[in-house]
């Protein structure tokens, strides 16, 4: 989505070179591209909706561009102000606060990123969290997203739980949820076990 608006908008600031300032037209035609844009990212229609008439609602109010700013520029900042409130500013770390395993579910539109973007949050996870990490894929709609899976995982050095192409993406899950809360209900169960007052210590 943001390649796409970036282009889009990339085109029309050349469109605009020698006006003076933010007009009602030139606001149309930019919310134009917008709106295309965030549509063919399947983006939902009550939120581009929102979206565009916040975006109109500025632009419009900013009146004419700065002496500094040329109109494009300043219409392309509105639009980047209100996609980061949109989105939510500023950056929050994954919150892995529960009851383990925490889940995490990756979902997209196919051709992404989801798989590349497993295999660096996993890295991430293993390396700077210190985390055991189980991967699985329950797209049995693409058929090499299994395998694809399978080798970035194994690169990021992280377990990975197998699926096929027949199985429900529900039993997929649940499956591999219950392989990942075995060691702990191993260790759990071994706790119980141990008599009173014997040493924990290896």
């Amino acid at each position: 989505m943001a390649s796409a608006l970036t282009d889009r908008l990339s085109r029309l600031v050349k469109t605009m070179r020698g006006q003076a300032r933010i007009t009602e037209d030139n606001v149309q035609d930019m919310l134009r591209e917008v709106r295309m844009a965030l549509l063919e990212a399947d983006v939902a229609l009550p939120v581009v909706r929102d979206f565009i008439a916040r975006v109109k609602d500025k632009a419009l109010g900013a009146g004419g561009a700065s002496a500094r700013c040329r109109p494009g520029q300043a219409l392309v900042g509105i639009v980047n102000r209100e996609l980061a409130a949109t989105m939510g500013e500023g950056v929050a770390d994954i919150d892995l606060a529960t009851q383990p395993p925490a889940v995490i579910l990756m979902a997209g539109l196919q051709g992404a990123g989801k798989t590349t973007t497993t295999a660096k949050l996993a890295k991430h996870l293993i390396e700077k969290r210190k985390k055991k990490v189980l991967t699985v894929s329950a797209d049995v709609y693409r058929p090499a997203a299994i395998e694809q899976l399978k080798t970035v995982t194994q690169q990021a050095g992280a377990e990975w739980f197998p699926s096929t192409r027949d199985q429900k993406p529900r039993d997929i899950a649940r499956a591999a949820l219950d392989h990942a809360q075995q060691p702990l209900l191993r260790r759990a169960a071994g706790r119980h076990r141990r008599p009173p007052g014997a040493s924990t210590k290896r």
